[in-house]
């Protein structure tokens, strides 16, 4: 596979496919817990963490209706494989995500720009 020609991009691909530099990239690391975590009657919490999951909240701002198509085509897929700048690990990982509700407010119809296309993807 070619390399991105974006070489800062925190997105390298999404299923091979090279995408825009995000104008938002937010990384978190949520934890799943037992169903039954919860605190004692004593106040002790008891996580009992399952295992953990990454979320990175993604924007791009102020674009063109093609590259709002291309980014929203891209990441259509119930589940895709994403090569992203992790940074806990220190480098790009590939893991496989999904993607939450997306939204894109409309700038000028007339000019066919968008304010953003927003969205979450989750580990699955």
């Amino acid at each position: 596979m070619a390399n991105n020609p974006d070489l800062y991009n925190p997105i390298d691909n999404v299923g091979g496919a090279f995408l825009r530099s995000p104008s938002v990239y937010q990384w978190s690391l949520q934890d799943v817990s037992d169903p039954d975590a919860g605190r004692t009657e004593d106040g002790l919490m008891h996580k009992n963490r399952i295992t953990q999951k990454v979320k990175i909240e993604l924007a791009w701002n102020n674009i063109d209706t093609a590259t709002a198509s291309a980014i929203l085509q891209a990441f259509n897929p119930e589940y895709l494989s994403v090569k992203y700048l992790d940074p806990k690990a220190g480098t790009y990982l590939t893991k496989t995500f999904y993607v939450g509700d997306r939204s894109a407010p409309a700038y000028s119809s007339r000019l066919g720009l968008w304010s953003n296309v927003a969205f979450n993807i989750i580990e699955q």
